[in-house]
């Protein structure tokens, strides 16, 4: 997982780049990680375009992050869905639930 944005200028989100894998293996690293960096910013955006392979955990994780986002009244956007997590996404059917856009390319 790589920060890009640790101190983010006034009116842009804090930026993590997940470059590893979002599986039940990695599931409890990621989970801290991530909920660690919400609780650190209002503005937070998690970049998934180098995610290899996602799996349920991984989706359960995203959802959690949404929720604990709502919760705390702060924004939470996930940007960048490389294929595997479209496919998974749109798998379960839960681009609605995500509520960010998803740019399938060409």
């Amino acid at each position: 997982m790589t920060t890009e944005t640790a101190t983010p200028m006034p009116g842009r989100p804090s930026r993590i780049m997940l470059d590893t894998d979002m599986t039940i293996y990695r599931a409890s690293e990621h989970k801290d990680a991530l909920l660690h960096a919400l609780g650190e910013t209002e503005n937070l955006e998690i970049d998934l375009s180098a995610v290899g392979d996602i799996d349920t955990a991984g989706l359960q994780l995203l959802i959690l992050l949404k929720r604990e986002a709502r919760a705390s009244g702060k924004q939470l956007a996930l940007s960048g869905h490389s294929a595997a997590v479209r496919q998974a996404i749109d798998f379960c059917n839960l681009a609605a639930a995500f509520g960010d856009p998803m740019v399938i390319p060409a």
